[in-house]
């Protein structure tokens, strides 16, 4: 039931806009046309959807976690050559981009097209379409402040609803036209290729909309696990979005005039509104579905290093999961507010939606094809089945990419936009601190005689770095500017594994004593997974457990001191001057340092250095 509720809104609403988009596509509206379009839908759904999603990737995970990132994070495990490494990062970078550019169109054309029903039950309202769509998606985006938790147990039973609905409809319109039933065969997908190799082949642009939602099968896997997915999908889902397309397609041979829409052309007159009501339901949880996976994908990408840590908000005690990023909140809201208003209908979104939803799929299976010949050494049965997938995908992207000019601009620009942002972000975040390491030296060099030469004082002052081996610049500057030292210093430090989480790893937190260099110094050292949020008071009380005897200290009672690196403009040319004024405005814009470790602030001191970019 909850796999049902949250993994496949996107994907099981697609029969409101997708085969009508489709049909558009195919030009005729003849029988072997319709019938042709309906079997390459059907069979895209078996061959992307149940053989590559199902069949293959949710066999692959990061200690329980599936998506794009998590694919990533665990070929940075395996060993694989730096090259590998690195052009699979970037090609993840592009695909989180592009999923960006899929959170945007998603709310828009799902909620449009479900609002668009008011225009079949009455033409007369045809024009509160679009204002009508901007005051639900407005009431999605203020929602999510709030948490989905309160209302999330609604999804399941209103998405078993919906899919009921989707079956009984399209088995009514079959009954009325079984010989529908034929276009289950392959052969006239073949058939259509054969005869119309063009048309067909452009036709894939359209068709992609009717696998639009399949990333989220993968994503959600941590959350609901393979064998809930799995059987959700074949059982329910699959067997639903069969019956849903096969029946528009009996409607559009029945009657031609329904292609116009063929949706909601299998539903019958009394039952348009609860249907409409129900539908526009679907859309709410299926935007709500994506707007919750945008901010899980830019949370693990600034747990990565690849986009910057902003403002993270948990709205649920229980599940770590659930989580709410305002910023990302807001500037989705006004990217699908603007949207809805510059396209104005579901079919003109249709054209910009193929884009972002084939590149994304082509760059997950890309990393897994890198990924699994990285562990294998060797071609494996996996292996041959995701070539394939790989194959038919880029088939699809290349059909989408007419649709540039006339839509697919948006996604393709929010994808490149935030590609630049992840890749600056990255780059600039490397170079500060290779600047950082050189100026710094070592701990151990920092604490070399040290003792000697201070006046200590009472009291416990911690000194947080991000990396180990750089002694933190707030502690030099205590020492040569102010010539004392508390009579103990933490240096804690923590290191982002590419694991979600590192519990599952063993031991977390490591304690040094810098082989007694000076006197009352430790250093406190915590690893941690990419999702999981570092709390130093807990890090500090954990230390205490495992050496009560070197760190009886009280966190609550302790002084933290904290070293900022600022970016500086570099004349140096190594890297461009536009990046670096996008990096400063990223390192800007990124969520206080203190703030987002948690630290008390009555008792927190940020010192900064500028280094040169």
């Amino acid at each position: 039931m909850g796999a049902l509720g949250v993994v496949f809104g996107d994907i099981g609403t697609s029969p409101l806009y997708a085969l009508r988009t489709i049909l558009d596509e195919g030009g005729s509206l003849d029988r072997a046309t319709v019938y042709g379009l309906t079997s390459t839908v059907i069979w895209s759904l078996l061959v992307v959807v149940t053989m590559l999603y199902v069949g293959v990737l949710l066999g692959t995970d990061n200690d329980g976690e599936g998506g794009l990132l998590a694919l990533l994070g665990l070929l940075r495990r395996t060993g694989a050559p730096a090259r590998v490494v690195a052009v699979a990062t970037m090609v993840a970078m592009v695909g989180a981009g592009l999923f960006l550019g899929d959170s945007v169109i998603t709310p828009a054309i799902s909620v449009l097209s479900a609002a668009e029903g008011l225009d079949v039950a009455s033409s007369s309202m045809k024009v509160v379409v679009v204002p009508i769509a901007l005051v639900i998606l407005s009431g999605v985006f203020v929602l999510q402040r709030v948490g989905s938790g309160r209302i999330g147990a609604l999804y399941g039973p209103v998405m078993v609803l919906w899919f009921a609905t989707l079956a009984a409809g399209g088995v009514a319109s079959l009954a009325r036209e079984p010989d529908a039933l034929r276009a289950l065969s392959p052969l006239w997908a073949v058939r259509f290729f054969l005869d119309e190799p063009l048309t067909a082949f452009l036709s894939l642009g359209a068709v992609i909309l009717a696998i639009t939602g399949a990333e989220a099968l993968y994503a959600d896997l941590g959350h609901f696990g393979r064998r809930a997915i799995a059987r959700a999908w074949l059982l329910v889902v699959l067997p639903a979005l069969v019956l849903a397309y096969l029946g528009e397609a009996a409607a559009v041979v029945r009657d031609p005039g329904a292609a116009a829409d063929p949706f909601y052309a299998v539903v019958p007159g009394w039952a348009t509104v609860p249907v409409l009501v129900l539908a526009t339901l679907a859309t709410i949880i299926a935007s709500e579905a994506v707007i919750a996976g945008a901010f899980t994908v830019l949370h693990q990408a600034g747990g990565l290093g690849i986009f910057p840590h902003l403002l993270t908000r948990h709205t649920s005690e229980e599940e770590g999961g659930r989580i709410y990023l305002p910023a990302v909140n807001w500037a989705l809201a006004a990217a699908v507010l603007l949207v809805v208003v510059l396209f104005r209908s579901s079919d003109r979104l249709a054209s910009a939606y193929g884009v972002a939803v084939a590149g994304t799929i082509l760059t997950t299976v890309t990393i897994f094809l890198l990924l699994d010949r990285s562990r294998a050494g060797r071609p494996t049965l996996r292996q041959g089945v995701a070539g394939l997938g790989l194959l038919a995908m880029l088939a699809f992207f290349v059909a989408t990419l007419p649709k540039v000019v006339s839509g697919g601009w948006a996604p393709v620009g929010i994808g490149l936009t935030a590609f630049v942002v992840m890749w600056t972000w990255r780059d600039g975040q490397r170079r500060l601190a290779a600047a950082r390491a050189r100026a710094e030296g070592t701990p151990r060099e920092l604490l070399e005689g040290l003792d000697a030469r201070l006046h200590r004082t009472p009291g416990t002052s911690v000194f947080l770095t991000d990396d180990r081996e750089v002694a933190p610049f707030a502690l030099r500057t205590v020492v040569e500017r102010a010539r004392v030292l508390p009579e103990r210093v933490v240096l804690l430090s923590w290191d982002v594994r590419d694991t979600p989480s590192a519990r599952a790893h063993g031991a977390v937190v490591d304690v040094d004593d810098f082989d007694g260099r000076c006197r009352g110094v430790f250093g406190v050292s915590v690893t941690l997974g990419y999702r999981e949020r570092l709390s130093v008071q807990r890090v500090l009380a954990a230390a205490r457990e495992r050496d009560r005897e070197r760190l009886d200290i009280d966190p609550d009672e302790a002084t933290y001191l904290l070293s900022d690196s600022i970016p500086r403009l570099s004349r140096s040319g190594a890297m461009a001057a536009w990046r670096q004024r996008v990096f400063l405005l990223l390192h800007r814009l990124a969520t206080d340092r203190a703030e987002h470790l948690d630290l008390p602030r009555e008792r927190t001191i940020v010192i900064g250095r500028e280094f040169d970019l």
